[in-house]
């Protein structure tokens, strides 16, 4: 499915891993890692680009973990930890709401907004009025998750790409995974599309996280199917991997907890059944699984149920960013889901 799928230029190539009751049962590189400026074979090492895997995997589980240590509570209102934000309407906008997108903010503020560094684009942010009446509506949002990063580096004391490698990748060892990727890390990288003239080779494809500095809230993560294996072990062992634990039971069952809003439901971080669910496919348990998609063309989808992980990492918008996933991930998702025991 997926090499015809290359060959009708829906993606370059992909790397698909499969976990099921805590082994590795399907690990394989297909395709291209790179068609243009040279041809190059996709391998299992490959780097990608994660794009809003960001998301549940660097920004929601700091803040899990944030609030496992009394940071805050979900239900704190943004401005008790971050007073700027209040203004305009958002006094009483939640963590939860951010982390659920029921805030009511846009989805996107002009990329126009992050060309002065990134105070200015944070002030900008803060000085947003909410689109609706915070709580009565989901609308997927990269603000949301760009606040909240902020708010980890408020709370953390550092910036986000520390306490990330601290805190979450460095103690499960995640050795490939990272914002800003260097090295020879970043030569493993899966090339996405040209900027200025130059090739993006680990370097942040969202134009937002790229003037942001290339660490944001909602995207910038790298990182390989066997990084991500581990962190999806992680969650289906309720926040422990091979004796490291970086989540207490109970902060990993509330990060994992489907929640409702506007139609349908999210958990902190994870899609569980809205019109993003697409990549849960056919099989999986509605309401019980959970999972999230990057624009890139990566997503990852976990059952707990039968406590198996689905990870698709593609570079679908190298080289014109005209690759389509979406009806592929679904349909991968459906096999690995038909084959479980």
């Amino acid at each position: 499915m997926v090499q015809e799928a290359i060959a009708g230029k829906q993606l370059p190539g992909a790397v698909i891993l499969i976990v099921h009751r805590g082994e590795v049962v399907y690990r394989k590189a297909l395709g291209s890692r790179s068609v243009e400026p040279v041809a190059a074979p996709m391998t299992i090492d490959t780097l990608f680009d994660l794009a809003s895997l960001t998301k549940p995997i660097a920004t929601a589980t700091s803040l899990m973990i944030l609030a496992e240590r009394g940071k805050l509570q979900t239900g704190d209102a943004v401005a008790q930890h971050l007073p700027a934000f209040a203004q305009n309407g958002k006094n009483a906008i939640t963590v939860e709401q951010l982390l659920l997108h029921t805030s009511g903010l846009v989805a996107d503020n002009p990329e126009a907004d992050y060309r002065d560094g990134k105070a200015k684009a944070l002030a900008r942010i803060h000085e947003l009025a909410p689109v609706a009446e915070p709580g009565t509506r989901f609308r997927y949002s990269d603000v949301n998750y760009i606040v909240l990063g902020e708010l980890v580096e408020h709370l953390a004391g550092m910036p986000l790409d520390q306490f990330t490698q601290q805190n979450i990748f460095a103690p499960l060892g995640m050795s490939e995974t990272a914002f800003r990727p260097a090295g020879n890390l970043a030569k493993r990288a899966a090339p996405t599309q040209q900027r200025e003239g130059r090739w993006m080779v680990g370097e942040v494809h969202d134009p937002r996280a790229y003037l942001l500095g290339g660490v944001a809230g909602h995207a910038g993560l790298f990182s390989t199917a066997d990084d991500l294996a581990i962190y999806a072990q992680m969650l289906l062992g309720e926040g422990a991997y091979k004796g490291k634990r970086i989540l207490s039971g109970a902060a990993a069952r509330a990060m994992m907890t489907p929640r409702p809003v506007p139609g349908g439901l999210r958990a902190y971080g994870w899609d569980v059944q809205t019109a993003f669910s697409s990549n849960r496919g056919q099989l999986f348990p509605r309401g019980r699984s959970f999972g999230h998609t990057g624009f890139t063309g990566t997503s990852i989808w976990i059952d707990p149920t039968s406590s198996t992980a689905v990870i698709f990492l593609s570079n679908r918008v190298h080289p014109n960013g005209k690759g389509d996933v979406k009806r592929l991930r679904g349909e991968v998702a459906t096999i690995a889901a038909a084959a479980c025991r």
